[in-house]
C-alpha cells in the first residue's frame, strides 16, 4: 500500500482524524505522515504528534499497547500487571489512558499514576509493585511537537534488543489498528483491572534515593532549580529539602509547550538561561535543571563570578570522583563503573585509579542497566555495580531505579557541590584538579537533524562514506572501530569510532529515536588551547561531510 492509499484509509477512522488530514494541502506533509509506519523500535515509540501512520496518536499508541499485551499474554502465565506513568507533554496523560484502556481490554491490570511522574519513578514502580512490565509516555528531552512511549521489563530496565524484538514482532502483527479494543477506565476500575497510584509510591522511591546520601553538610549551598516545565518539580524539591533551594517560577508548572525554552533539553546551552538569571539575582552556587521526564540533569556553577555550564562528561567524571572518594572504604575488587562507548575516558581513568573495573556498553541507558542485571544474575561474583553514566547527561548511583535518574543525580550533585564548597572550591576547581591529575579532556556533540525520506537516505550515505574513506578523511587515525561488525561482547550497532594517535577519538552514530546523526568528540591534549584547536579542525571536516 502506497502512502496515498494509507492516507485515504485513515480518512475513515474518525471525524477528528479526517478533519485534521483533510486540512493538509502540502503533499510532502501527507507523504511524511504516511510513507512508513511509526516504528516501534528497541527504544519504543517516539515521533511527532498528529494524525497519520508515522505519527504519535491514539491509533499508533493503541497498536503498540495491543502488541505489548499480546506479548505479555503469550509469554507469561498467571495474572499480569503493568505500571504506567506519563510526563508533562501535550497528550501524555491522554496517551497513558489509552494504554490502560487497551491493557484492560486484554485482561491485564494497570497501575496508573494519578499525576505526572518522572521516568525513574516508573522504573522503580515496576519492581516495587512486582509488575510484568512498565510503560512511560514521554519523549524525554525532544521538542514540544514530539511524544513517545518507552517499555520496561519486570526488572524496571528498558527493553534490551532481545526482548524488544519479541515485543516488536507482536506489535507488527497487529492489523486494523483502528479496531484495537479499548475498555473504559471506569469499567476497568470496576473490574479490578485499573488501580490509580500516587504519593505513597513516590515516597517509597524517595526513601530509596535517600539511601544514597554520601555527605550531610549543606555548607549553606544555595541552589537554583528548574524542572523545565516537567515532572521533576515535586520529587526533586522534596529530595533537596535540606538545601537552600530557589525554584525558577516561570518554569515551575507543567507546560507541554515548554513556552520559556527553545527546547527542554539540558544538554543545550540555552535551556538553563532563566535558571542562570535567577542564580545571578540571588548569588546561587549551583543551577540544576531536569528535563521533562526527569531522567537527565544539566548544571551550571558559579566560578570566579561567572556561571559555567558543566557538560555531561564532566559531571559524570566529577560524580565518579565524589562517589568513589566517599565510598572508598566499601569498595572491593568487584566494584564496577559502567559507561558507554561514546562517553569520554576521564571518568574511566578516575574509576581505575580507585581500583574499579570499567565496563563499556552501547549508547543507551538500557545497556548500562542490563549490565547491572547481568551482575545480579551472577550474584555479583565478578562485578558489583557502583555507578553508571553516559555523556548525554544521564547518571545512576544505586539500583532503586534501573534507568538514569535525575532525582538521585540532583541530590548527589548538590551534596558534591556542598562538599567542595566546604573545601573552599567550586566544581570547576574540582574538575581542574582532575585535569591536572589525568590530563585535559574536551568533549563535544554535534547533532545534525535530517528529516524525512531524503534525510534518512542522507544519513545512510554519510555512514557509508565514513566507512569507506573515513581513515583518509581524518588525519592521524590510528584505528577504526566499526560496532556494526561486532566488538567483543557488545551487541552490534551502527556506530563508527575513529581512534587518533593523540588519544582523542571521534564517533559517528545515527540516532535510534530521532531523525539525527550525531558526532561525538573526545579530545585529549596537553592543554585547553590545543584541545580547542583539534576540536575545531575535526568539526570543520564533519560539517563539510554532512553538508556536502
Amino acid at each position: 500500500m502506497n502512502y496515498k492509499e494509507e492516507y485515504n484509509k485513515w480518512l475513515s477512522f474518525d471525524e477528528a482524524t479526517k478533519a485534521e488530514l483533510s486540512a493538509i494541502t502540502d503533499e510532502k506533509e501527507i507523504e511524511d505522515r504516511f510513507y512508513k509506519n511509526l516504528e516501534f523500535g528497541t527504544g519504543g515509540l517516539r515521533g511527532i504528534m498528529g494524525a497519520g501512520a508515522n505519527r504519535m496518536n491514539k491509533y499508533t499508541v493503541s497498536k503498540a499497547t495491543k502488541g505489548l499485551a499480546d506479548y505479555l499474554n503469550n509469554e507469561f502465565g498467571g495474572k499480569k500487571s503493568v505500571a504506567v506513568a506519563y510526563d508533562s507533554r501535550n497528550n501524555s496523560k491522554l496517551f497513558a489512558s489509552y494504554v490502560a484502556e487497551v491493557l484492560a481490554a486484554n485482561g491485564i491490570k494497570t497501575y496508573l499514576f494519578d499525576s505526572l511522574k518522572p521516568t525513574p519513578v516508573l522504573s522503580f514502580t515496576v519492581k516495587y509493585l512486582n509488575c510484568n512490565a512498565g510503560v512511560v509516555v514521554t519523549a524525554s528531552h525532544n521538542p514540544k511537537e514530539y511524544n513517545g512511549y518507552k517499555v520496561y521489563d519486570s526488572t524496571g530496565c528498558q527493553l534490551i534488543p532481545e526482548l524488544a524484538n519479541k515485543v516488536i514482532s507482536y506489535v507488527n502483527a497487529v492489523e486494523h489498528i483502528e479496531k484495537v479494543e479499548h475498555m473504559s477506565l471506569e469499567e476497568a476500575k470496576e473490574k479490578g483491572l485499573l488501580e490509580y497510584i500516587g504519593d505513597e509510591v513516590l515516597e517509597a522511591f524517595l526513601n530509596e534515593v535517600r539511601k544514597q546520601t554520601l555527605y550531610t553538610e549543606t555548607n549553606n549551598l544555595k541552589v537554583v532549580y528548574t524542572p523545565l516545565h516537567g515532572s521533576g518539580n515535586i520529587p526533586v524539591r522534596k529530595i533537596l529539602k535540606d538545601f537552600d533551594v530557589t525554584v525558577v517560577k516561570e518554569q515551575e508548572n507543567p507546560d507541554g509547550n515548554f513556552s520559556t525554552v527553545r527546547s527542554p533539553n539540558p544538554e543545550e546551552k540555552d535551556a538553563l538561561t532563566l535558571g542562570i538569571e535567577k542564580a545571578k539575582e540571588i548569588g546561587a552556587d549551583i543551577v540544576v535543571g531536569t528535563d521533562p521526564d526527569c531522567d537527565r540533569i544539566g548544571t551550571a556553577v558559579l566560578h570566579n563570578g561567572e556561571y559555567v555550564l558543566i557538560t555531561g562528561n564532566q559531571m559524570g567524571a566529577l560524580l565518579a570522583d565524589f562517589v568513589l572518594s566517599q565510598k572508598k572504604a566499601s569498595l572491593n575488587s568487584r566494584s564496577t563503573l559502567v559507561t558507554t562507548i561514546v562517553t569520554n575516558d576521564l571518568g574511566a581513568k578516575i574509576a581505575e585509579s580507585y581500583g574499579l573495573k570499567v565496563v563499556r556498553t552501547l549508547t543507551g541507558f538500557k545497556f548500562i542497566c542490563n549490565q547491572v542485571n547481568e551482575f545480579k544474575k551472577n550474584n555479583n561474583a565478578d562485578n558489583e555495580f557502583v555507578m553508571g553514566y553516559e555523556e548525554s547527561y544521564g547518571y545512576l548511583v544505586g539500583t532503586h531505579a534501573m534507568d538514569k535518574d535525575a532525582v538521585v543525580s540532583s541530590y548527589l550533585a548538590c551534596q558534591m557541590a556542598a562538599y567542595h564548597k566546604g573545601r573552599g572550591k567550586t566544581l570547576v576547581d574540582a574538575l581542574n584538579e582532575l585535569y591536572d591529575e589525568f590530563g585535559y579532556f574536551l568533549d563535544y556533540l554535534d547533532p545534525f537533524v535530517l528529516k524525512g525520506i531524503d534525510g534518512s537516505q542522507k544519513i545512510k550515505s554519510i555512514m557509508s562514506e565514513l566507512r569507506e574513506n573515513g581513515n583518509k578523511i581524518f588525519d592521524g587515525v590510528e584505528s577504526v572501530i566499526d560496532y556494526s561488525l561486532g566488538v567483543g561482547n557488545i551487541p552490534k550497532d551502527n556506530v563508527l569510532k575513529f581512534m587518533f594517535k593523540s588519544g582523542s577519538w571521534l564517533a559517528a552514530r545515527p540516532s535510534g529515536t530521532e531523525p539525527k546523526i550525531k558526532f561525538y568528540y573526545s579530545i585529549c591534549e596537553p592543554s585547553k588551547e590545543q584541545a580547542n584547536e583539534t576540536l575545531e579542525k575535526l568539526r570543520s571536516i564533519v560539517k563539510s561531510i554532512v553538508e556536502g
